[in-house]
This record gives C-alpha cells, sequence and structure tokens, in this order.
C-alpha cells in the first residue's frame, strides 16, 4: 500500500511539473505574438505568481518519490549484468535528478539553472521520461 501511495504521489508530482512545461513552452512563449510585450509581460508574471508556489514543491515530490520508487524497483544486478529495464531505469532516473538538481538550484539557492536556461530543454527530458516510462517494462 506505501508503494502504491508513493506511486500515485509521483505520478500526480510529475504531473504538476510537466503540466507546467507544457503550459510554459506550448501556450505562454506563443501568446507574445498577440500581446505586446507590456501585456506578455504581465500575463506571464500573473501566472508565474501562482506557479513558483507550487511547481518547486512538486518537483522536490517528484524526485523524492523517484529516488525511493527507484529503490524500490531497480532490483538486484545478475550475473549477465544490468538488464533492459535497469539501464532504462537508470537513464530514466538520470534525467530526473538533473532536473531536480537543476530546479533546486534555481529555485531555492537562486543558481542560475545547468546548461540551459529556457524550459524547452526540461520540457524535452521530460517527454524523454515519459517515454521510457512507457517502454522500460515492455522491453
Amino acid at each position: 500500500m506505501i508503494y502504491l501511495s508513493i506511486k500515485l504521489i509521483h505520478i500526480f508530482s510529475v504531473f504538476i511539473y510537466g503540466g507546467f512545461l507544457f503550459t510554459d513552452n506550448l501556450f505562454l512563449s506563443k501568446i507574445k505574438k498577440d500581446l505586446s510585450e507590456k501585456e506578455h509581460s504581465k500575463v506571464r508574471e500573473y501566472f508565474m505568481q501562482y506557479v513558483r508556489k507550487v511547481v518547486p514543491k512538486a518537483l522536490l515530490v517528484a524526485v523524492a518519490s523517484g529516488i525511493y520508487l527507484f529503490y524500490v524497483n531497480f532490483g538486484a544486478i545478475g550475473e549477465d549484468g544490468l538488464s533492459n529495464f535497469q539501464i532504462l531505469l537508470g537513464i530514466k532516473a538520470i534525467l530526473g535528478l538533473w532536473l531536480g538538481i537543476r530546479g533546486i538550484l534555481q529555485v531555492f539557492f537562486s543558481i542560475q539553472p545547468l546548461v540551459f536556461k529556457s524550459h524547452i530543454f526540461p520540457f524535452i527530458l521530460v517527454v524523454i521520461i515519459i517515454f521510457l516510462s512507457q517502454i522500460m517494462f515492455s522491453v
């Protein structure tokens, strides 16, 4: 029951973080064309006012619950080495940890994001993580 609860919390927190990236990349960046710079700035700041209260906490919950799920699901390394599942889970974990470290440094310590400063690259990583999540149980 604990595993299922943590998995549901993980999925919900990932939806919050991924939803923010989706909204920012696919909607907020596109409304620049329809609004003046001042209006766009005002809309984005209004949106971010609420995002800053929820998304960083959701990211922390996603990373913490993801670490637990990784620990439970990774399993023992066989004599043949890592299984395909373990390799994909490891890649997924590395990408998730990078997102978590980047977010924690940016939000809580005001350190500029690692490598990329826009939300496009984190969005791509979230899409890759979702893809890996869907195929790792079938390989």
